[in-house]
């Protein structure tokens, strides 16, 4: 269905392809005030920042691009930007005026995180959290705490351990927590949730046993007599996950209040999210009583059946700002650090073993071309090259098979611009917009398949920092050239989409920004493939406006424009200009959701 070779058309037009396709047109304009339709009046403004340093979002494909003084914000939009004189002059009775001038303040647009897990993000946060615990020794010993408070018979779940951080980098086993966990079953996931280590109590309850066949995708680690070692990797986690009683409405609740407030706190307020559908029931009831402030789209489960898709979605108002069910998602493998990612060849420090792919080809397109049918938007979980081949064949049939038309052509009635005529276009018939999620080790051929097919790189630069420690020796150098590889993505002319994974990774978007420009370790002293680099703007472009677009939102999301939504954030310092490291430190001193005050930080 799909050529494997390179385009080299569009590689040579990189110049003139990643422009269009990412929509960067240039510097905004200061001279006049720029307005929401109508003519502007005094006394609509809610808000005014005068004497500001306001990055609007226009040109961040620039190294230095120009800032705007002052914005007016009313009825939870963007009213006009302009000089401080002008927007001054739609100051009411009513409306606040902030003068920014002597603060130290810039204002940016919101972050959009194209990737979390709030449900699971909010769990851990009640129960066992063992995120950079240096040691076993150190994981036991907060295990056994948690065990010592917990009632009679509770579960102990939670997890975020990372094995690769441990002097001897040996997973645990079963017995390691019988040690501590008191009669307590417990399931506890590595930090990329790929794996997960199960107590002899668990394992019982779920009456895995050594001759208990994993399922397809998965696998049951065995010891030297052929019994589970407790690690359970990939679709096997669900032996367990299926016995372990779920959260009540409340705890629910009470981790999602928690990690909504850690992502507006860190100037985060889009995410697009994959959780339970029960949690998504949490996040409307927190709409009904005013109470939800982080814009929230919800991703479904590609692998459920269409009609339960379809049922979903018709649920709730998919053009409610606040929040809609998203794209279906698939899982294609599992991840580097868990060696369960799909490979086309052995693990350089593996031998003999390729990683878990979770379909077969034929599942897999047969799955993606009946749901394109169905107008659903698909995203795979992909970090393997193999696993990124297989979702790019499976949105190729998708897209054929819907009569879709590649979104990075001109919309119709548009002047023809250099290049179109090269890419067939047909009468889009299906959402379209198709993303892989992660996209970690591509190969040459294959980035250059993203652009063919018309699919978005939906990245997370603080992998890199957590991964670079081992990367290259799971991959070897020619796989690592092409790992995390976002500005060869930018060269091919395929749009970007930056997220977290919350929680696998801390939910702050300046870890990403940093390891996005430097390519370095937080302490600076190692760097990783630094021909793959991106510059502020293009990092800053993908985490607000090329999110928006890998959404559907950009007309309305990802920028600070008349017309769109006052979603921003005052930080205390300049992300364009300050020293690189300092991008780490950065305060977010407040965050700005729909014109209202989200958060409040120093």
């Amino acid at each position: 269905m799909r050529s494997s070779g390179p385009n080299l058309l569009a590689v040579f037009a990189f110049a003139i392809v990643a422009a269009l396709s990412l929509n960067q047109c240039g510097f905004a304009q200061a001279a006049a005030p720029r307005k929401s339709g109508g003519s502007l009046k005094s006394g609509n403004a809610d808000l005014i920042l005068i004497h500001g340093i306001i990055y609007t979002g226009e040109g961040f494909d620039r190294d230095k691009p120009q800032t705007l003084e002052a914005i007016a914000v009313g009825g939870g939009k963007v009213i006009a930007v302009g000089t401080s004189a002008e927007i001054a002059r739609l100051a009411g009775s009513k409306t606040t005026v902030r003068d920014l001038k002597g603060t130290g303040t810039v204002v940016f647009p919101g972050f959009n995180d194209a990737h979390t897990h709030l449900g699971s993000a909010g769990q851990t946060k009640l129960n066992v959290d063992l995120r950079g615990v240096s040691s076993l020794g150190e994981m036991l010993e907060k295990v056994q705490g948690y065990a010592a408070k917990a009632a009679p018979g509770h579960w102990l779940t939670g997890g975020n351990w990372d094995h690769t951080l441990w002097p001897d980098k040996k997973l645990p086993t079963r017995q390691d927590l019988d040690k501590v966990t008191g009669g307590h079953p417990a399931y506890l996931s590595r930090i990329d949730e790929h794996i997960a280590v199960a107590n002899t109590a668990a394992l019982k309850a779920a009456g895995v046993s050594g001759k208990t066949a994993p399922p397809q995708g998965g696998a049951i680690d065995l010891d030297g007599n052929g019994e589970p070692t407790g690690i359970l990797r990939e679709s096997a986690k669900a032996l367990v996950l299926g016995v372990i009683p779920p959260p009540s409405n409340e705890d629910r609740r009470r981790g999602a209040e928690l990690v909504m407030a850690d992502a507006l706190t860190h100037g985060v307020t889009s995410v697009q999210d994959f959780s339970d559908w029960q949690d998504f029931l949490v996040y409307e009831e927190m709409e009904k009583e005013g109470k939800l402030h982080l814009r929230i789209s919800e991703w479904l489960p590609f692998k459920a059946p269409l009609p339960e898709l379809i049922k979903m979605r018709a649920h709730h108002d998919e053009n409610d700002p606040m929040l809609h069910t998203g794209f279906l998602k698939g899982f294609m493998d599992g991840s580097l650090g868990s060696r369960t990612a799909a490979m086309k060849e052995p693990y350089s420090d593996d031998p003999g073993n390729t990683g878990l792919a979770q379909y077969t080809q034929e599942q897999l397109n047969k799955m993606a071309v009946e749901r394109a049918k169905a107008d659903f938007q698909l995203g795979f979980h992909a970090i393997g090259d193999k696993a990124n081949a297989m979702a790019l064949e499976a949105l190729s049939y998708a897209k054929q098979a819907g009569q879709g038309q590649n979104p990075f052509c001109r919309p119709a009635g548009q002047a023809p611009q250099p290049m179109d005529e090269k890419i067939a276009c047909a009468p889009q018939h299906y959402r379209g917009r198709d993303r892989i999620e992660h996209a970690q080790v591509v190969d040459r051929g294959e980035i250059v398949n993203f652009r063919r097919e018309g699919v978005i790189a939906s990245m997370q630069p603080s992998h890199m920092l957590t991964d670079m420690n081992w990367a290259e020796a799971r991959l070897g150098p020619q796989r690592a050239e092409y790992s995390y590889a976002w500005k060869k993505f930018l060269n091919a002319g395929v749009p970007l989409a930056f997220g977290t994974d919350y929680p696998v990774e801390p939910i702050t978007p300046f870890r990403g920004l940093y390891a996005a420009v430097t390519r370095k370790n937080e302490a600076g002293t190692k760097e990783y493939y630094p021909e793959n680099k991106i510059t502020r703007g293009q990092a800053l472009y993908a985490y607000t406006q090329g999110s928006a677009y890998a959404e559907f939102a950009e007309k309305r999301k990802g920028k600070l424009e008349p017309g769109y939504e006052a979603d921003f954030i005052l930080v205390d310092r300049d992300l364009y200009t300050v020293e690189a490291p300092k991008i780490l430190t950065t305060v977010v001193r407040e965050t700005w959701v729909g014109g209202e005050l989200a958060a409040k930080g120093k």
